[in-house]
């Protein structure tokens, strides 16, 4: 029981442990969950680079959850807003958290995000459709050899630990 009982806390645990890590170590394409200040940079608009979008429900959960557009031609430095939608199809209300990657890998410390549905949970009631707007730009000093940025997004269903985190409050 008891090593039933620790591999269950393992896996709750894993999620946050896998955040500190990349976090940390900077790999695997995470972007960091804060919103970025962007001072007054210069567009580039020699230069054009396409961001793509990618979203996934993990745990094969039947959320609906999609970009506005698949993909989007941008140019380094200037903001842009994508909206995302996800829907919760399931009968009752629920707490979701989406985690960002960038590929390539070293794009992801040129990406600024001022706003993001990634930096807060997202409370749903059942089913409550939302609009959620991501603000970001792409850095200049983004490397010279990559055209093109994939933003994907990953929805994990996190109401049991918010609602642990609540009690604990």
């Amino acid at each position: 029981m008891l090593v039933t009982a620790g591999m269950f806390g393992f896996g709750y645990a894993l999620v946050p442990l896998y955040n500190m890590l990349c976090d940390a170590f900077g790999i695997n394409g995470k972007v960091a969950t804060t919103a970025a200040r962007v001072g007054t940079v210069e567009v580039d608009r020699s230069r054009t680079v396409t961001v793509e979008f990618v979203t996934t429900v993990n745990g094969g959960r039947p959320w609906k959850f999609r970009a506005e557009q698949a993909s989007i031609d941008v140019h380094p430095g200037q903001l842009y807003t994508v909206n995302f939608y996800a829907t919760n199809t399931e009968g009752h209300d629920l707490v979701a958290q989406a985690v960002p990657q960038v590929a390539p890998w070293d794009a992801a410390k040129h990406l600024r995000k001022t706003e993001c549905f990634c930096f807060n949970n997202q409370t749903f009631k059942a089913g409550e459709e939302k609009r959620m707007p991501v603000v970001f730009m792409l850095d200049p000093e983004l490397p010279a050899y990559v055209d093109r940025v994939t933003l994907s997004y990953t929805f994990f269903d996190v109401t049991d630990v918010a609602m642990q985190q609540n009690r604990g409050t």
